[in-house]
């Protein structure tokens, strides 16, 4: 939803919502008038979740109106319709919407994680490789944007000091994984990355100051053994690929920390498109610098040499569109559900990019890798569960 930007003074003429009087039951709601930041100085205030909601809902503030109107039992038709309008089809089978999001999150990743991998096969430059992912994305978002597909939602100076240490983390995140992708099996890597849930309790515990119950480190203990275990025997194992993958979960730790400092009330799709291009940015200069020389030399022309121009740039454009619409679709989704079922899908996604990945590329593993990469992977279903859980009863405790 985009974000709706308001201003006021003390001086406030309040308007309210008149709708048609049907006449089924009576419900009682509250319609609030615009709200300000200051009541007193006046000021802006962008709806949403930076609105304190104790000033409007409480009788004696002079900002609450209470306004009795008659509803009908289903208040989900369209404006300006009747009460028994036709329900739209993701209203009526919302499980379908949901689970067509999901195979769509799914499909579109395990197509990036095969096609990223192919390119390196034949173009090993995880820098430049990066710069295009987020290079389409962008475009993609700059069209998206022109047509008002979705309409630009406005940013200041305030909001991109809150998203640049977003956009960092995720760019530094996002590089470090395509080395890894590039060094080793793709399967390994996601294995290495099945990590990120340890460090991210780690951050909330010793960095935020956020005491993580026992039973959530005891979940993580699996974790930790199955991606040793998995690790020690990996036939793809090499160092850069290793630490790549660590470096980026630490990255993307820091990004979820960033992030909740950032809380906006921006909708997803134009908070992850500004990302997006920060992020462009500020990978641009490593990549110029590490691969610039090597790559004007006899990086492309080899590259050309193998596949061809024709193929080199259509390989190159989708696998950045592939790389942005499934992370935009994933976003998209997981707003969607409880966070027990974002706990689920979370991992079978990635349970699908590490099968899809070794039927694809036919990767031999050894039996103490497929048993460490089980382990690590029922671990970070167990910590998913809990955590959700967890979330599930402190939402519920609030409200008491």
């Amino acid at each position: 939803m985009e974000s709706r930007v308001l201003s006021g003074t003390t001086n406030i003429s309040t308007s309210l919502i008149h709708l048609k009087r049907p006449t089924t039951r009576e419900t009682t709601v509250s319609f609030l008038p615009k709200p300000i930041r200051n009541v007193s100085d006046g000021g802006n205030l962008i709806w949403g979740r930076q609105l304190s909601p104790n000033l409007l809902l409480n009788e004696k503030s002079p900002l609450f109106v209470k306004r009795e109107i008659s509803l009908p039992p289903v208040f989900a038709t369209a404006e300006g319709s009747d009460s028994g309008g036709e329900v739209g089809f993701a209203e009526k089978y919302p499980a379908l919407v949901t689970g067509f999001f999901f195979f769509m999150w799914y499909f579109l990743n395990v197509i990036f994680n095969i096609l990223n991998k192919k390119i390196y096969n034949y173009f090993p430059y995880p820098y430049f490789v990066s710069v295009v992912h987020l290079g389409v994305g962008v475009v993609y978002c700059l069209a998206s944007w022109t047509v008002g597909l979705p309409k630009r939602a406005p940013i200041d100076s305030n909001i991109l000091k809150l998203l640049i240490p977003v956009a960092v983390c995720h760019a530094l995140g996002h590089v470090t994984s395509n080395i890894s992708f590039s060094a080793v099996a793709v399967s390994f890597t996601h294995t290495i990355k099945a990590l990120e849930p340890f460090f991210n309790a780690g951050a909330s515990q010793f960095i935020l100051g956020q005491p993580i119950p026992f039973t959530l480190w005891l979940s993580l203990a699996p974790v930790v053994l199955g991606v040793s275990m998995a690790s020690l025997t990996e036939l793809s194992f090499n160092w850069t690929g290793f630490i790549s993958a660590m470096i980026s979960n630490i990255s993307f730790t820091y990004r979820s920390l960033y992030s909740k400092k950032a809380m906006t009330d921006m909708d997803s799709t134009n908070l992850y498109a500004y990302i997006s291009i920060i992020a462009l940015i500020v990978c641009i200069p490593p990549a110029l610098i590490v691969e610039g020389p090597q790559l004007m030399k006899f990086g492309f022309s080899d590259a050309i040499a193998k596949v061809g121009l024709n193929k080199f740039l259509l390989d190159l454009f989708w696998v950045g569109m592939f790389y942005h619409l499934y992370n935009q679709l994933a976003t998209n989704t997981l707003e969607r559900v409880a966070p027990l079922t974002h706990a689920v899908g979370n991992v079978l996604k990635r349970v699908f990019v590490i099968g899809f990945s070794i039927l694809i590329f036919g990767n031999k593993i050894s039996l103490q890798t497929g048993i460490g990469t089980s382990i690590a992977i029922a671990g970070v279903a167990a910590y998913s569960y809990i955590k959700a859980q967890l979330e599930e009863e402190k939402r519920k405790a609030k409200p008491a």
